[in-house]
């Protein structure tokens, strides 16, 4: 990392890189604290408009966007369903009377800053298809069961570190109608929300070694590589459950260089 030019003064640094330019703030520990947004790491989104991914061409926009200033209560409040969270909302296996079919899983990870620090708090969602690839929705038609024992959705708060964890059921693949044979690969979407209902951020983990990765449009939709795969989970054998659940990992890392793809971006 290449260093522009310094300020003892204040205790500032410009610091450039090939990706970024940050701004940092020594502290009194020796740390430092990044005090601006790293806008080249946009680019590790999708763009909104993906022509092999069909839907965008009518839903993206094709005259520039009009920036609106947030108000006060955007920025600040309301805090977005934290306090509703309850004590087994992570645990997708036990919402029902029975546990559902197919594979049960735990995934588990960080919400983190750009310099890698854990969020305190955040609210973390996620939702799913079944083990057959089918949402409880009236939309999907796909011919393959629903489970009255999976309703697919749960949530979570991240703890002082940020950490999270979720019990579920790996999800399956399924046939989506974007091109001929289009299927998607095994996917959870997952919703992070700060401390103000403009702060959600929602983004997509994918499974490793999944054949279907070459021929989705969604997830190439991520054009550099690295960006791709820190959609992809890690197996994590250590906190794998003996003889009841396999166990991935995924971090999610809101903004900086490495910034988790985001589809709201």
């Amino acid at each position: 990392m290449g260093r522009v030019s310094k300020d003892e003064k204040y205790g500032l640094s410009w610091f450039e890189t090939r990706e970024d330019a940050l701004l940092t703030m020594r502290t009194k520990a020796g740390a430092s604290m990044t005090l601006i947004y790293p806008i080249a790491s946009n680019a590790a989104h999708p763009p909104r408009l993906s022509p092999d991914y069909r839907s965008t061409v009518k839903r993206s926009p094709s005259k520039p966007l009009i920036i609106m200033r947030h108000t006060l209560s955007e920025l600040t409040g309301p805090v977005y369903g934290h306090e509703t969270v309850r004590e087994n909302d992570h645990d997708l296996t036990i919402q029902h009377k029975g546990e559902p079919l197919g594979e049960r899983i735990i995934v588990h990870g960080h919400v983190l800053d750009e310099d890698g620090r854990g969020v305190p708090n955040a609210l973390v969602e996620l939702w799913q298809a079944n083990a057959c690839g089918r949402y409880i929705h009236a939309v999907d038609q796909h011919p393959a069961p629903l489970d009255p024992n999976f309703t697919g959705a749960g949530r979570a708060q991240a703890d002082a570190s940020g950490y999270y964890k979720f019990v579920t059921i790996k999800p399956g693949a399924y046939p989506w109608g974007n091109h001929h044979n289009a299927w998607r690969p095994a996917h959870i979407h997952f919703s992070v929300f700060g401390y103000s209902f403009v702060s959600r951020l929602v983004t997509q983990m994918y499974f490793p070694g999944d054949p279907l990765f070459p021929f989705d449009p969604i997830f190439n939709s991520v054009t550099d590589e690295k960006a791709r795969n820190r959609m992809i989970s890690s197996f994590d054998l250590e906190n794998t459950k003996p003889d009841w659940a396999l166990c991935y990992r995924f971090n999610i890392v809101l903004r900086g260089r490495n910034a988790t793809p985001m589809e709201n971006k």
